[in-house]
């Protein structure tokens, strides 16, 4: 059901954004989120990546010139970054890491790079919105 769950994760985002006007964090980030609903560590813990990683986009940028394609690699490459760097040092700080592993390495910087262009709160909302209807959507249709 992966894969179906991505493809409607795809077409809700995709619908979302253009009925509101606003990205749920990116076209491919709700159906990713949806796939560990279940888990709630993992999201949290790409969320704590992601802003993390916009943190540091919003430091940088006052000394660097950012925008485009230099932009959004910069949040990809800095979200990996945090990723790995989370995996790395989790298992010695906590017993039991897996939980709060981050979703993916480019999630983050896509979750991030959609923030700076929009405002945080909408995009969560509409983050939470759209994944959580994926979730429903996928195990409607594995009950049929």
């Amino acid at each position: 059901m992966i894969v179906e769950t991505l493809l409607i994760g795809l077409v809700l985002a995709l619908l979302w954004a253009e009925i509101t006007d606003i990205s749920p964090g990116g076209i491919i980030v709700p159906g990713y989120f949806a796939l560990y609903l279940d888990r709630p560590l993992r999201a949290a813990a790409t969320l704590a990546v992601a802003l993390l990683t916009l943190a540091i986009y919003r430091f940088l940028a006052r000394h660097l010139i950012l925008f485009g394609r230099r932009r959004f690699v910069l949040m990809i490459l800095v979200g990996a970054v945090l990723s790995q760097a989370w995996l790395l040092a989790l298992p010695r700080l906590f017993d039991a890491p897996l939980e709060l592993r981050v979703i993916g390495w480019v999630i983050p910087g896509i979750l991030a790079s959609s923030l700076a262009r929009q405002k945080v709160l909408p995009t969560l909302a509409s983050l939470a919105a759209v994944a959580t209807m994926t979730f429903a959507v996928v195990r409607l249709v594995a009950l049929l």
